[in-house]
């Protein structure tokens, strides 16, 4: 049977992890373990959960109890279901529940990102972005549109921070990810090493088209995206194999990253 707890106080220090507002603390949460992080509405939580993440505790609306969260519960059956009316919550948590369901869940090891894309034909590249929006649309469109994994460099977000996670709608648990240790630029021969064509999102002299057929025939392609603004580091793209645009119209130059991440993974991705 689940044990249903009515939040009788804010103070309770079982609550913690919902009501820190900094990441990074539920990051380093069981130093020197894996943290923890919190997975919001039932289908990132159940997303989360076919992934294999490891439940800790539920935070739940009283009327979804024996609603939408039910399936939830009895999934999790063992751990704390705390529940209480919105107006309590949102003062535990600083913000409206839209969906009534919170979760506290432990991470996982992070994977060798070697390893990760042996197999891969399509990975994105995210470096140094910070945007955690941008990180979570990223996400979606990869989980979409035929990519086999994203990998990150250490000064982009991380794509279990709650704002990535919600944005995500869940798929950063589908799309496998990792973190690359070298910075950027250096983390570009890393992916030739793994026998990778490496595409660089940007506008210069030399730029092709997404849908020139010699980067859509490449056999293994990491489509490398950089940051709103600045972009790509010079060093980064002169170390591609490619650099590669989206044509615009009507003197636009460029897109958001999110949208372009969109755009490049529908035409150039593998799907089926």
């Amino acid at each position: 049977m689940p044990e249903i707890i009515k939040i009788t106080s804010l103070e309770d220090k079982d609550l913690l992890p919902y009501r820190i507002t900094s990441e990074v603390q539920l990051l380093r949460w069981n130093e020197p373990q894996e943290g923890i992080f919190i997975a919001e509405s039932p289908k990132v939580i159940r997303r989360a959960l076919d992934a294999g993440y490891e439940p800790l505790s539920l935070l739940v609306l009283d009327k979804y109890v024996t609603g939408q969260a039910a399936d939830i519960i009895e999934r999790t059956d063992g751990i704390p279901v705390y529940t209480s009316d919105e107006g309590t919550l949102c003062a535990i948590t600083g913000f409206k529940l839209t969906q009534g369901v919170l979760c506290a869940m432990r991470r996982k090891m992070t994977p060798d990102p070697a390893a990760l894309i042996g197999n891969a034909k399509r990975i994105a590249v995210l470096e140094d972005i910070m945007n955690q929006t941008n990180v979570g649309a990223v996400f979606r469109s990869a989980a979409a549109l035929g990519i086999d994994a994203v990998l990150l460099t250490r000064a982009s977000s991380d794509p279990l921070y709650r704002r990535c996670v919600r944005v995500s709608m869940g798929t950063v648990f589908q799309v496998p990810w990792a973190y690359m240790s070298e910075p950027a630029p250096d983390y570009v021969g890393f992916l030739k090493a793994q026998g990778f064509k490496t595409a660089a999102m940007a506008l210069r002299h030399d730029t092709v088209s997404i849908s020139d057929e010699r980067v859509k025939s490449e056999e293994r392609l990491a489509i490398i995206l950089g940051t709103e603004g600045e972009g790509l580091k010079e060093q980064t793209i002169l170390s591609c194999d490619y650099t590669i645009k989206i044509p615009m119209s009507h003197g636009v130059d460029s897109l958001n990253v999110a949208a372009a991440s969109a755009v490049a993974f529908w035409e150039l991705g593998i799907r089926g």
